[in-house]
């Protein structure tokens, strides 16, 4: 599709800007999930004069690991406040790369523009999953690779927004789970026969920020958009406490584990055809 008949909904653009502008999402980023930025980088294949898209690359932790090859880098984001974040820790890195707001269901970027394509647990958020994913494929040239990670259904953060589910607002008619994004079958069946030599991993990320179930709840109450827009939804007092009694519990049962949290998420890269 011609990224100039692209729809985009605007309403829904704005309440994803507006929920990934709460908290601090760079602190998630800076604290917890960094390591699948570089982790995404070598699985795609990243080097020097390579030209790198990161779709939805929130602080940058993919892009910065990128541009840190010496691969040519555009970091993309809906949110400026998180593209304003990356850009002052790239500088303190001195490590350049180029800094645009862009909607993963609207890329402005010509057809087969790059080289790698990649998304580091950002374009699974996108609202419409076969919409972002038509993007991340019509943007990258044939030959090119799309490299992804994702948030598993079964995994810690999937469980977590299923913890979360019955209290947070229904979403739009149309719009999927997110963490359908790590599902095997879904995510194929997004990228269709428009890429080959698709390859597929689970893994896990060990995560020891958090002494108890209770601090990581607090934690995310306090810096993660999608938790703190659950409890902005809840009028009962009661309904806030099942909530918190909930999430620490989920913490509290991932943390009894031998090596503590273990984060699961899924690896994916292809060849565009």
């Amino acid at each position: 599709m011609n990224r100039m008949t692209i729809p985009v909904d605007r309403e829904l653009e704005t309440k994803h800007r507006t929920l990934w502008g709460l908290g601090d999402y760079g602190a998630v980023a800076a604290d917890v999930v960094g390591p699948l930025g570089p982790e995404l980088v070598a699985a795609a294949g990243i080097g020097p004069g390579t030209k790198v898209l990161d779709v939805a690359a929130g602080t940058g932790s993919a892009a910065i690991a990128a541009a840190a090859t010496g691969a040519e880098v555009i970091a993309s984001d809906l949110v400026p406040g998180l593209l304003a974040q990356g850009r002052a820790i790239a500088a303190v890195r001195g490590v350049e790369l180029s800094w645009q707001e862009a909607n993963a269901e609207a890329l402005p970027y010509a057809d087969a523009d790059f080289d790698v394509v990649l998304s580091c647990i950002g374009v699974m958020f996108a609202p419409h999953h076969q919409q972002a994913a038509d993007e991340l494929t019509r943007v990258c040239r044939p030959g090119g690779t799309i490299a992804v990670i994702s948030w598993t259904p079964e995994g810690f953060i999937g469980q977590m927004f299923a913890t979360m589910k019955p209290y947070a607002p229904a979403p739009p008619p149309g719009v999927p789970p997110p963490l359908l994004w790590g599902s095997v079958e879904h995510v194929t069946g997004l990228l269709g026969d428009r890429v080959t030599e698709l390859r597929t991993e689970r893994r896990s990320l060990p995560v020891h920020e958090f002494a108890d179930g209770a601090s990581f709840r607090d934690y995310f109450k306090a810096n993660y958009g999608p938790t703190i827009a659950a409890y902005a939804g809840i009028a009962d007092p009661a309904q806030v406490a099942d909530l918190d009694a909930a999430l620490a519990d989920l913490g509290d049962r991932a943390l009894a584990g031998a090596s503590g949290m273990e984060w699961e998420y899924l690896v994916l890269s292809a060849v565009r055809c």
